[in-house]
């Protein structure tokens, strides 16, 4: 009986020792404002994750740029960005991979009482776009507009910018619509501004049958097949965070202060467009709409975007196993 209360004793010690000096160290470049800084902030509050053999180490960015830079230099292991980039990066030989984070698209909005309710009531009006020229969601929205026989580069007057300050621009009346992502559309929404269409929309549009996260965990292939099994247990614990803030109202309130909104009704609404943007289905039929947006986006953009590669790179999506 001794005999075995010491070999439990002696396990437990090993384990909690293991523990100790096996924690595999995660550094990821987080952006102010992101979505990506409240899953994280729940982790960090969990006891059971506090035990797992994961060391977070959060790094703040001051832009996707910034990220960027910070994950091919080294200085981060892990950011969120999108696959179109992944793929220009392995033309050029770089070994970037893809694992999904969010199926929430941008939107466009307009005020209450505008006489703009489809793409064509745009022409001659003053169109806010968050990004620049070669946003994907503008892009998207010429490639749905050329299928209507409208060029509508030409009919609209652009104003490219960042998120905020459009949404200053549209309340002070200097443009008539805007172009903009979920969670800045969402506070419009709250403020009396409707909806025209979403990028989940403009793809059914073009034919994509098939949700494609746009946005995802982005890390070098060579660092993730040496950290596998923390990989995959990171993103199950990312996905189990997001599930603990859609449904435990107590989590949320924990989060709220990180959204910087201090309207009620503005909060319920991110939080709601918060989950429904959970990736619920990622698989091969995934993969290949991702590569009929590849083909779009490299058309509108006269491979701009996409650069000359005439299809994704293999290995820019990242598969469990």
């Amino acid at each position: 009986m001794k005999f075995r209360v010491f070999l439990l004793w002696f396990c437990l010690s090993m384990i909690g020792a293991c523990g100790a000096f096996e924690k595999t160290s995660i550094r990821i470049g987080v952006q102010s404002l992101g979505t990506l800084e409240w899953e994280l902030h729940v982790l960090e509050a969990d006891p059971d994750f506090k035990m797992s053999g994961i060391q977070l180490q959060i790094v703040s960015l001051a832009n996707a740029e910034a990220g960027k830079i910070a994950l091919q230099s080294g200085a981060v292991d892990m950011i969120v960005s999108d696959w179109i980039w992944v793929s220009s990066q392995r033309v050029t030989g770089g070994d970037l991979t893809f694992y999904p984070y969010s199926n929430t698209s941008g939107a466009l909005m307009v005020p209450e009482n505008s006489p703009i309710y489809k793409i064509a009531d745009l022409a001659g009006k003053r169109l806010g776009i968050a990004g620049g020229e070669l946003d994907k969601n503008w892009l998207l929205l010429q490639a749905l507009a050329k299928k209507q026989n409208l060029n509508i580069s030409e009919l609209v007057e652009t104003t490219f910018a960042a998120p905020p300050l459009l949404n200053e621009q549209i309340k002070q009346k200097r443009l008539d619509a805007l172009l903009t992502y979920w969670h800045f559309a969402s506070r419009l929404e709250t403020q009396g501004y409707r909806q025209i269409i979403d990028g989940s929309e403009i793809l059914k549009g073009l034919g994509v049958k098939l949700n494609v996260p746009s946005l995802g965990y982005v890390f070098k292939q060579s660092w993730a097949q040496d950290h596998r099994f923390s990989l995959n247990d990171l993103f199950k614990a990312t996905r189990q965070a997001r599930q603990k803030i859609c449904s435990k109202d107590d989590v949320w309130q924990s989060v709220i202060p990180l959204t910087h909104v201090d309207d009620a009704s503005t909060q319920v609404l991110l939080r709601q467009r918060y989950c429904q943007g959970g990736v619920e289905q990622w698989g091969e039929a995934e993969q290949k709409a991702a590569e009929e947006i590849y083909q779009l986006l490299r058309g509108v953009s006269h491979n701009q975007l996409t650069g000359h590669s005439e299809h994704l790179q293999a290995g820019t999506f990242w598969n469990l196993n």
